[in-house]
């Protein structure tokens, strides 16, 4: 009987752990990809205002 315990217990919380960890993933990629938006646009504008 004692091989049948599970290796994941998902009564401790788990699944709102990795709901919260994929939410700050989530957050991450997206401010990254916000980040090298911004700075291409500010080179972007650099460059029109020296023509």
């Amino acid at each position: 009987m004692q091989y049948l315990i599970p290796f994941v217990d998902w009564t401790n919380g788990a699944i709102m752990m990795t709901i919260v960890f994929g939410l700050v993933i989530i957050g991450l990629v997206g401010f990254v990809v916000y980040y090298i938006n911004s700075a291409g646009k500010k080179e972007r504008e650099k460059k029109n205002a020296e023509d």
